[in-house]
């Protein structure tokens, strides 16, 4: 294909490690997230960042990050309705449009269920770990923590929130304007005014532009995530 885009080092890998001989396998648990998801997103969101055109709306870029870690080795993608539902992006044939029009897949049917494509980027089908860790990522990046927003919101409202997520710790976070201006597909002077709505929305704290070394800076606040009247008030 024509437009390609490296995929970070650290998703590349050459395969599990087993475990020695004679010793038994631990009891399957499911840890809680930490920040092997969070730092899967953050540079799957910087692969889409250079994958997809700059002017990709964000709905088709939280459409595309799903697809992307929630391919399978071939590159095969299915998502059913009531997924796809949840994220509020059910019956969005132009988002599936975009990403066709982009090279960056193709839908095998138009009306089968559920939704099936094939990515047509190489550089996915190479993607380290295995498909539950990435999985796992998938589902972190619908609700991340501390910066779970809800899903009624806008669509570039929940994308700043993620990128936001995914570079944040400990109650705070910082990333370059020009970076996160990329994987939020907005302009800077769009970014900031999400990032108000982000503050409007109890979500963020604070935020500053620190003009002189060109970054971004935020603070989180220390409850649970916003009640619905504050997401209604953002999304205003």
């Amino acid at each position: 294909m024509s437009r390609t885009a490296v995929v970070p080092p650290t998703l590349l890998g050459t395969g599990r490690a087993q475990p020695a001989a004679g010793m038994a396998r631990p009891a399957r648990t499911t840890p809680p997230f930490g920040p092997a998801e969070q730092q899967r997103v953050r540079e799957m969101l910087t692969y889409l960042a250079t994958a997809l055109p700059r002017f990709s709306s964000p709905a088709a870029r939280l459409l595309a990050l799903q697809c992307a870690l929630r391919a399978d080795h071939h590159g095969q993608i299915r998502l059913p309705h009531g997924f796809l539902r949840g994220m509020r992006l059910h019956g969005r044939a132009e988002l599936w449009l975009e990403l066709e029009h982009a090279g960056w897949l193709h839908r095998l049917s138009r009306r089968c269920s559920p939704v099936q494509a094939q990515l047509l980027d190489a550089a996915v089908l190479h993607q380290a770990p295995g498909r539950t860790a990435r999985i796992r990522a998938a589902q972190w990046s619908l609700r991340p923590a501390p910066l779970a927003a809800s899903p009624g919101l806008p669509c570039a409202l929940r994308l700043t929130a993620l990128a936001l997520a995914a570079h944040s710790t400990a109650g705070a976070g910082g990333g370059e304007l020009d970076a996160l201006t990329r994987q939020c597909g907005q302009p800077p002077q769009q970014l900031e005014d999400l990032l108000d709505q982000l503050v409007r929305a109890r979500l963020v704290t604070a935020w500053r532009h620190h003009h002189d070394s060109g970054e971004v800076r935020w603070e989180l606040p220390a409850h649970s995530p916003p009640s619905e009247d504050a997401a209604r008030e953002a999304g205003a």
